[in-house]
């Protein structure tokens, strides 16, 4: 049982942390040409909940590193997720018009310029990858290994591939194995590599780099089976758009397929899932623990 105030407060701790570090990273909004930049700024900085970089931070730590050894890469991931939430927003994919209670990226800029902001986003990423060499205690076989990591979870057999499969479901009843698939790619894969990234980078144990994955794999499902559940019966200020908005796209979710009460239970096993993969590591990896924990409740 957590002790949700002062988890809340620890998440709220390390997001600050996480904010003021992509505000060293990222281009000023000035920068020239100004449009595509404040763009980008848009993007970003458009109250995220900043899971995936504080997961490069808690796995960095667990190796034994300290969390500046790693903001580059952190930051790194917090871009390419931020690219794909501008990409699926626009009107050829989910064609939404709100994102966290804000007009979507293509709504304020315009759509040619929420392309280019996602390519942008996504460019620079790689730029900052590249940037950990400059890192003391970084070890160059680590980042190149690294980097490799972040590129394939983002590319065609990752998080690309899961959207293009996203895409194709559209009007079509899944079957679980497919619906699986879908998301471990579109939604897992960018966390197994934040949280791995991080040890990587802290020369961790390859013992330890693997059940910090399984743990992500798991809490990748959790967290996608929740945003199906709160799609449906969440608090639409909370979450910052319209609910309904799978049905509205015609997506098969676990809940139009399984049901909400097997939906929650399947959460609840991927959370069981995540702490048993934690058994490898001491109280230093608390956190995590009741992060997953956290997440079947909630609320956005």
């Amino acid at each position: 049982m957590i002790n949700t105030g002062s988890f809340l407060n620890q998440l709220k701790v390390r997001k600050e942390y996480v904010e003021r570090c992509l505000m060293e990273f990222l281009p000023p909004a000035s920068t020239y040409p100004p449009l595509i930049h404040e763009a980008m700024h848009y993007a970003v900085f458009n109250g995220g909940k900043r899971l995936r970089p504080i997961m490069v931070f808690e796995g960095a730590v667990l190796g034994g590193a300290d969390k500046e050894q790693v903001i580059p890469a952190a930051c790194a991931l917090e871009l390419i997720h931020s690219y794909s939430l501008v990409h699926d927003d626009l009107p050829a994919m989910d064609n939404d018009e709100m994102r966290r209670g804000k007009p979507t990226c293509h709504i304020v800029y315009g759509e040619a310029n929420a392309i280019l902001t996602g390519d942008a986003l996504l460019t620079a990423a790689f730029e900052l990858l590249a940037e950990n060499a400059r890192v003391a205690r970084v070890k160059a076989e680590n980042l190149l290994r690294a980097i490799q990591t972040v590129a394939m979870a983002a590319g065609s057999r990752g998080m690309i591939g899961g959207q293009v499969l996203d895409l194709q479901s559209e009007g079509v009843e899944l079957d679980f194995s497919t619906l699986e698939k879908l998301h471990s790619l579109k939604t897992g894969q960018l966390f197994r590599a934040a949280l791995t990234t991080g040890a990587i980078l802290s020369g961790m144990e390859e013992a330890g780099i693997a059940a910090l994955d399984e743990y992500a794999k798991s809490f990748g499902m959790a967290f996608q089976i929740t945003d199906d559940i709160l799609d449906v019966t969440g608090n639409q200020d909370l979450i910052g758009k319209p609910l309904g908005s799978d049905e509205k796209n015609h997506k098969s979710t676990y809940v139009s397929l399984l049901g909400m009460d097997q939906s929650c239970r399947l959460a609840q096993d991927a959370v069981e899932s995540c702490l048993k993969a934690l058994n490898y590591f001491g109280p230093e990896a608390d956190f995590l623990r009741e992060l997953a924990s956290y997440t079947l409740n909630r609320q956005n």
